[in-house]
């Protein structure tokens, strides 16, 4: 009995002895791996076409990687299919960190709507979140609210009554008029528009009442008094209008609404690689030329790590999952 005991104990020892050093191997080659990296320029895919928003982030940021790594990285512009393509390319590239994708919060809501052969928190590796934009509400001026209060009355009084734009079903403008009708109680018209400048020209000319555009680009008109500003949907004020309250600030509670933008890499990509990549980035959105160029876009930068970013798209992912089942959303 004394032999038989020895002899599972040995056994049993032995296993872990051999599953401790497998473990020990695969953390030497992780590591091994990102001390490496890059052995060639870096490509990141950019599921836009150029000049836009995210593109003039994920170019800034790249030269600022490339400085970092001394190796060049790569803008891959390749927009169409709310991400498909670009999420095609990321998914059958090598794991080894030399082709990176930047998605924004509508990356995370296009499988919500639409068919998508991925899972964004299971098919890929989160890198690190970089930005944070915020939306606003604004409406006409011939609308007679001057506070998110105002209008969620005047709704209520007037039902259907009041129309809103976006850039199209799915959009994160969208998504926030669905939040705001949810968390008020309230009813008024979606109407998409194939972007946001058909929508500023109706919405400006008084055909359509109100939206939720992003700060950055509606700020000429809020200033020029062509638009009024209501609430903002982050979580605190935004810089660019100090004087414009968030939604709890004014008395509603639950639309909390902000923009992203951040990196993930094909899954199975070394541990190590994934955290050089995500400290360098962070580092990078720090400098004072990279952050000043932030906020001339109506962004900030977000420091994240692999483990936050992934919470971050979980929670995202809960987030409207809700709305668009209360709201009962389709995609077309």
């Amino acid at each position: 009995m004394k032999t038989n005991t020895y002899n599972i104990l040995n056994q049993r020892s032995g296993a872990l002895v051999c599953v401790l050093s497998c473990a020990l191997a695969c953390t030497l080659a992780s590591d091994a791996d990102a001390q490496a990296f890059p052995t060639r320029p870096v490509r990141t895919l950019v599921p836009l076409a150029p000049g836009g928003g995210m593109d003039t982030v994920t170019r800034a940021l790249s030269v600022k990687l490339g400085d970092a790594f001394s190796q060049s990285f790569v803008v891959d512009n390749r927009p169409g299919a709310g991400s498909q393509i670009a999420l095609d390319i990321l998914s059958t590239a090598a794991p080894d960190g030399h082709t990176l994708m930047m998605i924004s919060a509508t990356t995370v809501v296009h499988p919500l709507l639409y068919k998508s052969r991925y899972d964004i928190a299971r098919d890929f590796t989160p890198i690190t979140q970089v930005t944070a934009q915020g939306y606003v509400l604004v409406v006409h001026p011939s609308l007679p609210v001057k506070s998110a209060l105002d209008f969620a009355q005047f709704l209520k009084a007037n039902p259907d009554k009041v129309n809103y734009s976006s850039s199209g079903i799915g959009s994160l403008i969208h998504m926030s008029g669905e939040l705001f009708k949810s968390a008020t109680g309230t009813r008024m018209t979606h109407i998409p528009y194939k972007g946001m400048g058909a929508a500023y020209a109706d919405l400006v000319g008084g055909q359509v009442q109100a939206s939720f555009p992003t700060v950055i680009s509606s700020i000429a008109y809020i200033n020029g008094g062509r638009l009024r500003a209501l609430a903002v949907t982050p979580g605190k004020r935004v810089p660019a209008l100090p004087g414009v309250p968030t939604f709890a600030e004014a008395g509603i509670k639950g639309v909390v609404v902000v923009n992203w933008y951040g990196l993930i890499a094909p899954a199975k990509t070394p541990s190590g690689i994934i955290n050089r990549l995500a400290t360098e980035a962070g580092k990078a959105i720090q400098t004072p030329d990279m952050t000043k160029s932030l906020l001339a876009e109506g962004s900030e930068a977000v420091l994240s790590s692999p483990a936050d970013f992934a919470a971050h798209m979980k929670a995202e992912n809960e987030q409207w999952v809700r709305v668009v089942k209360a709201a009962g959303i389709k995609g077309n």
